[in-house]
């Protein structure tokens, strides 16, 4: 039972980090974050790439708020590596689709998936994989 727990836990975690930037909220989504975090935005444009450290993914995320003034995540799944590590590392992925909208009024839509490694519990790694882009 302490296994189901453990992973409802994650769940719901990683839900409220996803609401958090539904309401723009980037410090409360990033407040869970290990300070030495590294982010990945696979993409071939100045945005994509390695971003490392807490600061440095606040900037990126604010960047994000300020090209799409509309955005809205909707978690599909969330699934959890090992069910009894509550605060040491795992892996957790979540399948997200987003609706968006950008400064020039452009509507797009994606589905993708984050992959979340932590250690001591707290978000250590993250990367964003896109699956579809639809206009």
């Amino acid at each position: 039972m302490e296994g189901v727990f453990g992973v409802t836990l994650v769940q719901r975690k990683v839900r409220s980090a996803f609401d958090s930037l539904n309401k723009r909220d980037v410090k409360a989504f990033l407040s869970n974050w290990a300070e030495d975090a590294v982010f990945v935005y696979p993409s071939a444009v100045s945005v994509g790439g390695k971003i490392e450290g807490k600061d440095a993914i606040e900037k990126w995320f604010q960047g994000l708020m300020e090209q799409f003034p509309k955005l809205k995540f909707t978690v599909k799944n969330v699934c959890v590596q090992n069910m009894f590590a509550f605060s040491g590392a795992n892996v957790v992925a979540a399948e997200w689709d987003i609706a968006i909208t950008n400064r020039h009024g452009k509507d797009l839509q994606n589905s993708g998936v984050t992959v979340i490694t932590t250690r001591g519990g707290k978000p250590s790694h993250h990367a964003f994989t896109y699956l579809t882009v639809k206009y």
